[in-house]
Protein backbone atom coordinates (compact mmCIF):
# COMPACT_ATOMS: atom_id res chain seq x y z
CA UNK A 1 0.00 0.00 0.00
CA UNK A 2 1.37 3.41 -0.94
CA UNK A 3 0.63 6.76 0.69
CA UNK A 4 -1.98 7.75 -1.91
CA UNK A 5 -3.98 4.56 -1.35
CA UNK A 6 -3.61 4.91 2.41
CA UNK A 7 -4.77 8.54 2.24
CA UNK A 8 -7.96 7.52 0.45
CA UNK A 9 -8.65 4.60 2.77
CA UNK A 10 -8.28 6.80 5.83
CA UNK A 11 -10.47 9.50 4.26
CA UNK A 12 -13.20 6.95 3.70
CA UNK A 13 -13.16 6.11 7.43
CA UNK A 14 -12.47 9.59 8.81
CA UNK A 15 -11.30 8.74 12.33
CA UNK A 16 -8.42 6.54 13.43
CA UNK A 17 -8.75 5.15 16.97
CA UNK A 18 -5.39 5.54 18.70
CA UNK A 19 -5.11 2.54 20.99
CA UNK A 20 -2.92 1.56 23.93
CA UNK A 21 -3.43 -2.12 24.69
CA UNK A 22 -1.77 -4.08 27.49
CA UNK A 23 -3.00 -7.60 26.71
CA UNK A 24 -2.91 -8.85 23.12
CA UNK A 25 -5.69 -11.30 24.02
CA UNK A 26 -8.06 -8.31 24.01
CA UNK A 27 -7.26 -7.49 20.38
CA UNK A 28 -9.95 -9.67 18.72
CA UNK A 29 -12.72 -8.19 20.86
CA UNK A 30 -11.36 -4.71 20.20
CA UNK A 31 -11.42 -5.31 16.45
CA UNK A 32 -14.96 -6.68 16.60
CA UNK A 33 -16.09 -3.60 18.55
CA UNK A 34 -14.53 -1.22 16.03
CA UNK A 35 -16.18 -3.07 13.14
CA UNK A 36 -19.53 -2.98 14.97
CA UNK A 37 -19.14 0.76 15.47
CA UNK A 38 -18.27 1.43 11.84
CA UNK A 39 -14.59 2.34 12.29
CA UNK A 40 -12.59 -0.53 10.78
CA UNK A 41 -9.16 0.87 11.64
CA UNK A 42 -6.83 1.02 14.63
CA UNK A 43 -3.46 2.58 15.37
CA UNK A 44 -1.90 0.32 18.00
CA UNK A 45 0.69 2.36 19.85
CA UNK A 46 4.03 0.91 20.88
CA UNK A 47 3.56 2.21 24.39
CA UNK A 48 3.23 -1.29 25.82
CA UNK A 49 5.04 -4.59 25.33
CA UNK A 50 1.84 -6.10 23.91
CA UNK A 51 1.72 -3.86 20.84
CA UNK A 52 3.32 -6.19 18.27
CA UNK A 53 1.32 -9.20 19.43
CA UNK A 54 -1.87 -7.13 19.40
CA UNK A 55 -1.22 -6.03 15.80
CA UNK A 56 -0.65 -9.63 14.76
CA UNK A 57 -3.78 -10.79 16.58
CA UNK A 58 -5.90 -8.13 14.89
CA UNK A 59 -4.55 -9.02 11.46
CA UNK A 60 -5.19 -12.73 12.07
CA UNK A 61 -8.62 -12.59 13.71
CA UNK A 62 -10.26 -9.42 12.33
CA UNK A 63 -8.72 -8.96 8.88
CA UNK A 64 -11.28 -6.31 7.90
CA UNK A 65 -9.63 -3.88 10.34
CA UNK A 66 -6.90 -1.71 8.82
CA UNK A 67 -4.17 -2.01 11.44
CA UNK A 68 -1.39 0.50 11.88
CA UNK A 69 1.42 0.91 14.39
CA UNK A 70 1.78 4.09 16.40
CA UNK A 71 4.50 5.67 18.55
CA UNK A 72 7.14 4.25 16.22
CA UNK A 73 10.30 5.94 17.46
CA UNK A 74 13.06 3.87 15.88
CA UNK A 75 13.86 1.38 13.14
CA UNK A 76 13.77 -1.58 15.51
CA UNK A 77 10.16 -0.79 16.43
CA UNK A 78 9.32 -0.24 12.77
CA UNK A 79 10.66 -3.67 11.90
CA UNK A 80 8.65 -5.25 14.71
CA UNK A 81 5.53 -3.52 13.39
CA UNK A 82 6.20 -4.75 9.85
CA UNK A 83 6.82 -8.31 11.04
CA UNK A 84 3.57 -8.23 13.03
CA UNK A 85 1.67 -7.26 9.88
CA UNK A 86 1.01 -3.55 10.33
CA UNK A 87 -0.33 -1.89 7.17
CA UNK A 88 1.19 1.47 8.07
CA UNK A 89 3.24 3.15 10.79
CA UNK A 90 2.81 6.51 12.51
CA UNK A 91 5.55 8.54 14.20
CA UNK A 92 5.12 11.48 16.60
CA UNK A 93 7.83 13.51 14.84
CA UNK A 94 9.75 13.49 11.59
CA UNK A 95 12.55 10.95 11.91
CA UNK A 96 14.29 10.59 8.52
CA UNK A 97 15.92 7.31 9.54
CA UNK A 98 12.55 5.73 10.32
CA UNK A 99 10.94 7.19 7.19
CA UNK A 100 13.73 5.85 4.97
CA UNK A 101 13.55 2.44 6.64
CA UNK A 102 9.82 2.37 5.96
CA UNK A 103 10.48 2.89 2.27
CA UNK A 104 12.96 0.03 2.28
CA UNK A 105 10.46 -2.25 4.01
CA UNK A 106 7.57 -1.19 1.80
CA UNK A 107 5.68 0.01 4.89
CA UNK A 108 4.19 3.50 4.52
CA UNK A 109 5.15 5.80 7.38
CA UNK A 110 2.94 8.73 8.34
CA UNK A 111 5.47 11.06 9.97
CA UNK A 112 4.56 13.58 12.63
CA UNK A 113 4.91 17.24 11.74
CA UNK A 114 4.37 20.51 13.61
CA UNK A 115 6.11 23.06 11.37
CA UNK A 116 6.62 24.00 7.71
CA UNK A 117 10.16 22.63 7.99
CA UNK A 118 8.77 19.21 8.94
CA UNK A 119 6.31 19.33 6.03
CA UNK A 120 9.09 20.12 3.57
CA UNK A 121 11.17 17.26 4.95
CA UNK A 122 8.25 14.95 4.18
CA UNK A 123 7.79 16.39 0.71
CA UNK A 124 11.48 15.88 0.00
CA UNK A 125 10.81 12.16 0.43
CA UNK A 126 7.63 12.32 -1.68
CA UNK A 127 5.38 11.91 1.38
CA UNK A 128 2.15 13.89 1.20
CA UNK A 129 0.26 12.29 4.07
CA UNK A 130 1.49 13.47 7.46
CA UNK A 131 0.36 13.43 11.06
CA UNK A 132 -0.14 16.85 12.69
CA UNK A 133 0.85 16.33 16.32
CA UNK A 134 0.10 17.47 18.94
CA UNK A 135 -2.72 19.08 17.00
CA UNK A 136 -4.47 21.32 19.47
CA UNK A 137 -1.34 22.22 21.42
CA UNK A 138 0.57 23.02 18.20
CA UNK A 139 -1.95 25.49 16.81
CA UNK A 140 -4.96 23.42 15.80
CA UNK A 141 -7.03 24.40 12.82
CA UNK A 142 -5.50 27.85 12.68
CA UNK A 143 -2.10 26.27 11.93
CA UNK A 144 -3.52 23.86 9.37
CA UNK A 145 -5.42 26.58 7.53
CA UNK A 146 -2.27 28.69 7.40
CA UNK A 147 -0.07 25.96 5.93
CA UNK A 148 -2.72 24.46 3.62
CA UNK A 149 -2.19 27.35 1.20
CA UNK A 150 1.46 26.81 0.28
CA UNK A 151 1.26 23.05 0.81
CA UNK A 152 -1.87 22.35 -1.19
CA UNK A 153 -0.95 18.76 -2.04
CA UNK A 154 -0.42 17.69 1.57
CA UNK A 155 -3.00 15.71 3.56
CA UNK A 156 -2.98 15.90 7.34
CA UNK A 157 -4.01 13.51 10.09
CA UNK A 158 -4.45 15.75 13.16
CA UNK A 159 -3.94 13.87 16.43
CA UNK A 160 -3.76 15.17 19.98
CA UNK A 161 -6.61 17.03 21.60
CA UNK A 162 -9.18 15.86 19.06
CA UNK A 163 -12.59 15.25 20.64
CA UNK A 164 -16.15 14.68 19.41
CA UNK A 165 -16.69 18.42 19.96
CA UNK A 166 -13.99 19.64 17.54
CA UNK A 167 -13.87 16.61 15.24
CA UNK A 168 -16.44 17.97 12.74
CA UNK A 169 -14.50 21.22 12.33
CA UNK A 170 -11.37 19.30 11.40
CA UNK A 171 -13.11 16.83 9.10
CA UNK A 172 -14.79 19.66 7.20
CA UNK A 173 -11.40 20.76 5.88
CA UNK A 174 -10.40 19.21 2.52
CA UNK A 175 -6.76 18.98 3.59
CA UNK A 176 -7.62 16.71 6.54
CA UNK A 177 -7.52 13.04 5.58
CA UNK A 178 -8.63 11.73 8.97
CA UNK A 179 -8.27 12.52 12.65
CA UNK A 180 -6.61 10.39 15.29
CA UNK A 181 -8.68 9.91 18.42
CA UNK A 182 -7.73 8.32 21.73
CA UNK A 183 -11.21 8.63 23.27
CA UNK A 184 -12.76 5.85 21.16
CA UNK A 185 -10.96 2.83 22.61
CA UNK A 186 -9.47 3.96 25.90
CA UNK A 187 -6.93 1.88 27.75
CA UNK A 188 -9.32 1.59 30.69
CA UNK A 189 -12.25 0.40 28.59
CA UNK A 190 -10.07 -2.23 26.95
CA UNK A 191 -8.56 -3.39 30.26
CA UNK A 192 -12.04 -3.54 31.83
CA UNK A 193 -13.30 -5.33 28.71
CA UNK A 194 -15.99 -2.73 28.12
CA UNK A 195 -16.08 -3.35 24.41
CA UNK A 196 -19.69 -2.24 24.26
CA UNK A 197 -18.45 1.23 25.22
CA UNK A 198 -15.78 1.05 22.51
CA UNK A 199 -18.40 0.11 19.91
CA UNK A 200 -20.66 2.95 21.07
CA UNK A 201 -17.86 5.52 20.92
CA UNK A 202 -16.85 4.26 17.47
CA UNK A 203 -20.45 4.53 16.28
CA UNK A 204 -20.69 8.11 17.56
CA UNK A 205 -17.50 9.05 15.74
CA UNK A 206 -18.61 7.31 12.55
CA UNK A 207 -21.91 9.20 12.68
CA UNK A 208 -20.04 12.50 12.97
CA UNK A 209 -17.96 11.57 9.94
CA UNK A 210 -21.09 10.70 7.96
CA UNK A 211 -22.64 14.06 8.78
CA UNK A 212 -19.63 16.01 7.59
CA UNK A 213 -18.43 13.97 4.63
CA UNK A 214 -19.83 12.03 1.72
CA UNK A 215 -18.75 8.37 1.97
CA UNK A 216 -17.13 8.50 -1.47
CA UNK A 217 -14.96 11.54 -0.73
CA UNK A 218 -11.33 10.98 -1.70
CA UNK A 219 -8.36 13.14 -2.51
CA UNK A 220 -5.31 12.37 -4.56
CA UNK A 221 -2.07 12.45 -2.56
Amino acid sequence: MNHAVLDNRLRAIGVVPVVTIRDAADAPALGAALIAGGLPVAEITFRTDAAAAAIAALRDTVPDVLVGAGTVLDVSTLRRAATAGAAFAVTPGFNPVVVDAGRELGLPVIPGISSPTDIEAALARDIRLVKFFPAEAAGGLAFLKAVAGPYRDVSFMPTGGITPANLPDYLAQPFVAACGGSWIATEKDITDKRFDAVAAAAATAAALVARVRRPSETRSA
